[in-house]
């Protein structure tokens, strides 16, 4: 687990082979480089300790820039830039097609649907669904029961 108040980030590719070794939950950052927020987001939320800890414990992690021209290969399908809309398919896929930047993006398990969550997020915001999804209570509750018990610690 880093120490260092660094995440280590892998590629879409990389995660999938580690899924089928383990499976966890996965996050992916999907940012753009013009997006003020999503720098913030890196350095605030993502370059916080609390929340480095967690996630290197309990997902994989992946930075996908949505504006990627490069081809992006995630559960067997290959996304491509799509000219007309200026944006990997691959993140219409992962907002159902209401990207917005940043967008923290769930995957429970491999082969389910992604959750994305759109906007900035703070520490503090991001512990519920983190804890929710890494401590699979996604499986016997919603969100709304969840928070409704849940004690933040960060």
């Amino acid at each position: 687990m880093p120490t260092n108040e660094e995440l280590v980030w892998s590629g879409l590719k990389e995660i999938s082979v580690k899924l089928k070794k383990q499976e966890k939950p996965v996050l992916i950052d999907l940012y753009t480089d013009w997006c003020h927020w999503c720098k913030v987001m890196d350095k605030k939320t993502y370059g916080n300790q609390k929340v480095i800890n967690y996630l290197s414990k309990n997902f994989y992690v992946a930075k996908v820039n949505a504006e990627t021209k490069d081809s992006l290969t995630w559960d067997t399908k290959t996304y491509f830039y799509n000219s007309h809309y200026l944006i990997n398919e691959f993140a219409l896929y992962a907002t159902k097609g209401q990207p917005g930047f940043p967008t923290t993006v769930i995957l429970p398990s491999e082969n389910s649907q992604p959750i994305s969550i759109s906007g900035f997020l703070e520490p503090k915001e991001l512990e519920p669904i983190l804890k929710y999804f890494g401590e699979r209570e996604y499986l016997t509750k919603t969100f709304t029961e969840y928070k409704k018990t849940f004690k933040p610690s960060w």
